[in-house]
């Protein structure tokens, strides 16, 4: 497990959160016949939502 410089020793937040997301990624790209998986498919697997021009998830 990683941890924060300076911290108590116990696990970073952050990097289990990168650890998952990663996982999620190659799980997603084990299971697709292209050689890539596609921007809108990466994007799906770490749910990203879509910020409208103003940096608003409303677009607005």
């Amino acid at each position: 497990m990683a941890s924060r410089p300076g911290s108590s020793g116990g696990p970073d937040p952050v990097a289990l959160i990168e650890i998952d997301l990663y996982g999620e990624l190659m799980i997603a790209a084990s299971s697709v016949d292209e050689e890539r998986l596609s921007p809108d498919r990466i994007d799906e697997v770490l749910r990203v939502v879509p910020r409208g021009p103003q940096g608003d998830a409303d677009g607005g």
